[in-house]
């Protein structure tokens, strides 16, 4: 299932989990939720954010988000090595408040939205690097050219029904065709995601 988000706003995202306290100190400290404890399948829904920036010289750059997205994981709570992920993004969803910037954007010079509807991601190989937290490396393909990638990934809020996650990545853009504009901005697209997910 496709999501749209009417209005994005900017904002940065991070993965981390909270672990709450009690305040009176006769309360034992609960433990915090797991990788292994959210074992399942789930859908991303509406509600997740995919925020974006690339830095220009002498401060400023570009900031967005992308408002159209679709995508599913599934967590293998006996071996997160093989959960998986797979993501998409509609370029011409971009958002960035500024109208002229968005059309440069969706433009054949950058993402060439009329020609590449999507940019995907797919997962190769997971590794857990804490109880909470994860490596997911995998092929992420835009503008016809596919190359691996790697992002960092942290659990921030889980029940048994939701999942939520906040999602790192550094892709450099020359590689994809989008070499435009550097060096005056930077050749590496920033992404900080906040992905929620609902389970099937």
């Amino acid at each position: 299932m496709i999501m749209q988000k009417s209005k994005p706003s900017p904002s940065a995202l991070a993965l981390c989990i909270v672990l709450t306290s009690a305040s009176g100190p006769d309360i034992a400290r609960a433990s915090a939720p797991q990788l292994q404890d959210a074992a399942g399948n789930y859908g991303i829904t509406g509600a997740s954010r995919v925020h974006f920036s690339v830095a220009q010289v002498g401060g400023g750059g570009i900031v967005g988000d992308f408002g159209k997205f679709s995508g599913n994981f599934r967590i293998d709570g006996n071996n997160i090595s093989r959960s998986s992920v797979e993501f998409t993004l509609y370029p011409d969803s971009v958002e960035t408040g500024e109208s002229r910037v968005e059309d440069f954007l969706k433009s054949s010079a950058v993402f060439d939205s009329a020609t590449y509807r999507t940019v995907t991601f797919r997962s190769t190989s997971i590794t857990q690097t804490g109880p909470d937290s994860a490596a997911v490396e995998g092929t992420l393909t835009a503008r016809g050219k596919t190359r691996k990638e790697r992002f960092s990934v942290k659990l921030t809020d889980w029940n048994s029904r939701s999942i939520s996650f906040m999602i790192r990545g550094s892709i450099f853009r020359s590689p994809y065709g989008m070499a435009v504009g550097t060096p005056i901005y930077s050749n590496v697209v920033e992404f900080d995601m906040n992905i929620k997910g609902q389970k099937h």
